[in-house]
C-alpha cells in the first residue's frame, strides 16, 4: 500500500529524537504490507537491526501470559470468577493497608478474595515496588531479592505477605499480577511457565527465536539496550541483561521475554485471526473477543489514566480500544494490545485482520510520542 509509505519518514524522525534504531511490521489478512528497519543494533559496533535482532520485549511478554492462561480456561480448567486461593492458598485471606483522611496506615482483612480476573485486568491490589504507598514499598524489596534462582511460585508465596493496595476488583493499578498468573499456569499446567510457552504457543507458532534466556550462539542478534538522556544523547545500558543469562530459573510472566520482529508478528497475527495461524489455533475465536472486551468498571477507567491511554479500556491483559473520539484516534472499537518498557509495541485489530509490531530499545521509550502517531499513519492507509 503506497500510502503505508509514509511510515518511513515517520520513522526515520523518530530516531532523531531518540531510538539508535527501530522496526515494525505491518500484516493484514496474512500479507504483509510493510516491514522496515532502520538504524543501529549497536551503534559503537555500527550494527545495524536486521530481522534477526532479538530485543528485550518486556511487558508485551504480558499478552503471551495472558494469551497461555486464556488456554487453560478453554480446558475448563477454571473460571474467572474463581477466588485465587482456591489455586494458591498462599492469598488466603488477603489483607489490605488502608489510610484515614489523615494519611494514618492501618491494615484490615480485605472486603473479598482475589479472583482469577482480577490478575488479568490488574485489579488485584498487587502493585510494582515504588515509593508511592506501603505496598509499593514492601513489593519493591520483594523483587529486589527475586534472584534470578527465585522461580515463580516461590515469587507468589513472597508477593503474598504484602498487604494489597486496595479491596480486590476495585481499582486498576499497574502491578505483578501477570506474574502471579505465571505462577498459576505452572499449578494448572504441571510445567514451568517457559515450558508451558515452549510447548503451547512458541513451537506450534514457529516463533524460533522468543525464550526467557539467550544461548551463547544468538548473544550477538540481542540489541543493545540505550539510556536517552534530555540533551538527546544515547549512552548504553549494560545493567538489564543479568534475567536472560543462562542458569536463570525467573521467568516473569509479567516481563521477562526476549523475541524478535517476525516472531512477535506470528503471534499478533494469530489474535488478530480470531487465534489461528497457519492451520494452528491456539485460542477460540469468541475467547479472543473476551480478551479483548473492557472489563473495567467507573472507578478502574479513572484509575487507568496513562495519557497514551486516552479512548481506551483494559481487557484481560491489553488495552482495549472503546471510545476512538475521545482519544482522538483512528483506530477500531475492540482494537487491542500493549507496549513494553523500552518502547516495543503491538496492535491487534480482528475487525480488519490486522497486527502491527513495532521494536525499539530505548529508555525512557517516548511511548506516548510515538505509538499513537504510527497508528496514525497506519489506519490512514487502510482503504
Amino acid at each position: 500500500m503506497e500510502r503505508l509509505q509514509r511510515l518511513t519518514p515517520l520513522l526515520k524522525s523518530f530516531m532523531e529524537k531518540g531510538p539508535a534504531g527501530c522496526a515494525i511490521t505491518v500484516v493484514r489478512s496474512g500479507e504483509v504490507l510493510y516491514q522496515e528497519s532502520f538504524g543501529y543494533a549497536d551503534v559503537d559496533k555500527k550494527k545495524k537491526l536486521d530481522s534477526d535482532t532479538i530485543y528485550r520485549i518486556y511487558s508485551m511478554t504480558k499478552v503471551l501470559t495472558c494469551a497461555a492462561a486464556l488456554m487453560l480456561y478453554e480446558k475448563g480448567i477454571y473460571m474467572l470468577n474463581d477466588p485465587l486461593e482456591d489455586y494458591l492458598p498462599e492469598f488466603k485471606n488477603p489483607s489490605v493497608h488502608r489510610y484515614n483522611d489523615f494519611g494514618l496506615r492501618s491494615i484490615s482483612p480485605a472486603s473479598g478474595p482475589i479472583r482469577i480476573k482480577d490478575l488479568f485486568t490488574m485489579s488485584s491490589g498487587l502493585t510494582y515496588g515504588g515509593d508511592g504507598t506501603e505496598t509499593e514499598r514492601l513489593t519493591r524489596v520483594v523483587m529486589e531479592n527475586a534472584t534470578a534462582t527465585m522461580d515463580m511460585r516461590a515469587l507468589s508465596k513472597a508477593l503474598a505477605t504484602v498487604p494489597l493496595a486496595f479491596d480486590p476488583g476495585t481499582h486498576w493499578k499497574y502491578g505483578t499480577s501477570h506474574d502471579v498468573l505465571a505462577a498459576l499456569i505452572e499449578v494448572w499446567s504441571g510445567v514451568s511457565f517457559g515450558e508451558f510457552l515452549q510447548k503451547e504457543i512458541f513451537e506450534p507458532l514457529q516463533m524460533k527465536d522468543t525464550s526467557f534466556r539467550i544461548p551463547d550462539d544468538k548473544r550477538d542478534r540481542l540489541s543493545m539496550m540505550y539510556n536517552l538522556a534530555e540533551d538527546g544523547t544515547l549512552t548504553p545500558n549494560t545493567e538489564r541483561d543479568a534475567p536472560y543469562q543462562q542458569g536463570c530459573i525467573h521467568e516473569s510472566g509479567g516481563s521477562g521475554l526476549l523475541s524478535t520482529l517476525g516472531d512477535y508478528s506470528r503471534f499478533a497475527q494469530a489474535l488478530a485471526r480470531g487465534g489461528e495461524l497457519d492451520g494452528v489455533r491456539i485460542l477460540g475465536r469468541k475467547t479472543v473477543q473476551l480478551m479483548a472486551t473492557n472489563h473495567l468498571g467507573p472507578q478502574q477507567l479513572k484509575d487507568f489514566n496513562w495519557l497514551q491511554m486516552k479512548g481506551f479500556g483494559y481487557g484481560l491483559g491489553v488495552r482495549v480500544l472503546i471510545d476512538p473520539a475521545e482519544g482522538g484516534l483512528n483506530g477500531s472499537i475492540g482494537e487491542f494490545g500493549w507496549a513494553g518498557l523500552a518502547g516495543s509495541w503491538v496492535l491487534i485489530d480482528p475487525k480488519e485482520q490486522l497486527s502491527v509490531v513495532y521494536m525499539q530499545q530505548m529508555l525512557p521509550s517516548l511511548e506516548p510520542y510515538i505509538h499513537n502517531r504510527l497508528r496514525a499513519v497506519i489506519y490512514g492507509a487502510l482503504e
